[in-house]
């Protein structure tokens, strides 16, 4: 059975009397990405009363919806006016085997794609939001502009939260126009580390690209006999022969062999990229590794030294995002990454695995003491009581 209030005051009502009884409470939109942190603890909170586009305009590039509100309600919505949520959000379902969720659930997960690279982060569209504490407070943040009268910008504390500091109820996100043409270009023949650079090389140049991926060869969706560095272009159409070309220009004298993807194919690639496809269906242990750009071939160096070479894998954000996958063990070779990982300075998380598993390595990279004690700070702010999410972040809370 589910807790499942009607209204903010119902669910106000229903925190409080969980902190009374410090009674942990599960919080659930449509369930789908129940497998992805730790595993909490208590009792299920139905949010889903608290859906519905309530406020569009697009002139005004802003949209507001219950956190409950499907992804593909407003998708579609975004994109009979030719606009969409610039940070690309990943949809988790390959990953679990699941739909794509709700709103609420991506600003909970802080789920970016490919463009973060250039559009940003979810965090950075946030405008603002509605919620309810773990003390039964209802909070109001933000709104159409970037502005707290608090002083702290509340929407980067909520985005990526997992739940653990309040029950978002509505969610208001700045919009951007979609590109009116697109295409990829492809550079093969290189090896890893060559391939990574040039993508960095490319990051660099005029031609204002927005993707940066680097396809191992034989991986999906492009199986190809050979590495693959993908750029993609967006614009108009108009621009993007001459932006290629400049492309072309500065990383030939490295080698390798060029193509081009028209549009519809562009698209189809990074929608698989952005949902992790390459990784997504290979069975084992998925990690995503977050790191400087220029660690990420050294990363896989590392990893075959250490002999914990993976099954599949890619690259995004020009090498600053490795997606891993592992053949199943007992710690999801949770010991020999996070030791590598943090040698070169990124972060790990672990996004499949077991629930025994997950709880027992964690799903996070280790904060440091300094870092975790303001974790705590915030958390007891937010949720003195422990009741949202307990565990799902960590062991302690």
């Amino acid at each position: 059975m589910s807790l499942v209030p009607q209204d903010e005051n119902e669910l106000a009502e229903i925190i409080r009397d969980a902190a009374a009884r410090v009674a942990p409470l599960r919080l659930v939109g449509s369930d789908t990405k129940r497998a992805f942190g730790r595993p909490s603890r208590g009792e299920a909170l139905s949010l889903a009363a608290f859906s519905g586009v309530t406020l569009y305009e697009p002139e005004e590039l802003v949209l507001t919806a219950g956190a409950a509100t499907p992804r593909a309600e407003i998708e579609a919505l975004l994109d009979a006016k030719a606009q969409e949520l610039a940070f690309e959000p990943i949809d988790f379902g390959a990953l679990f085997g699941s739909g794509a969720g709700t709103i609420g659930g991506l600003v909970a997960t802080g789920a970016s794609g490919p463009r973060r690279i250039k559009a940003g982060a979810l965090r950075d569209h946030l405008l603002g939001f509605r919620c309810v504490t773990g003390r039964g407070e209802i909070v109001k943040s933000g709104g159409r502009v970037m502005k707290n009268v608090t002083g702290y910008d509340l929407s980067k504390l909520v985005a990526g939260s997992f739940g653990t500091l309040a029950a978002l109820t509505e969610v208001t996100l700045k919009v951007l126009p979609k590109a009116s043409s697109e295409a990829t270009l492809l550079q093969t023949g290189l090896d890893e580390a060559a391939s990574l650079a040039a993508l960095r090389k490319a990051s660099q140049a005029q031609a204002d690209a927005s993707g940066f991926a680097m396809l191992p060869a034989g991986s999906r969706p492009l199986s190809l006999a050979r590495n693959v560095a993908a750029i993609r272009l967006e614009g108009a159409a108009i621009s993007l022969d001459s932006r290629r070309d400049e492309l072309v220009a500065l990383l030939a004298p490295r080698g390798g062999a060029f193509e081009t993807l028209d549009a519809d194919a562009s698209r189809a690639l990074w929608r698989r990229l952005r949902d992790a496809e390459p990784v997504a269906r290979a069975p084992g242990d998925l990690w995503r590794v977050s790191l400087a750009p220029t660690n990420g071939a050294k990363l896989l160096e590392n990893l075959h030294a250490a002999g914990a070479a993976p099954i599949a894998h890619f690259y995004d954000w020009a090498g600053g995002l490795v997606w891993l996958c592992f053949e199943p063990t007992a710690d999801a070779r949770a010991g020999v990454l996070r030791r590598i990982v943090e040698e070169l300075g990124g972060q790990a998380t672990l996004l499949r695995a077991e629930d025994e598993i997950r709880a027992r390595v964690g799903v996070f990279q280790p904060k440091p003491a300094a870092l975790a004690a303001l974790s705590r700070r915030v958390k007891e702010s937010f949720d003195p009581a422990h009741i949202l999410e307990r565990g799902r972040l960590c062991a302690e809370f």
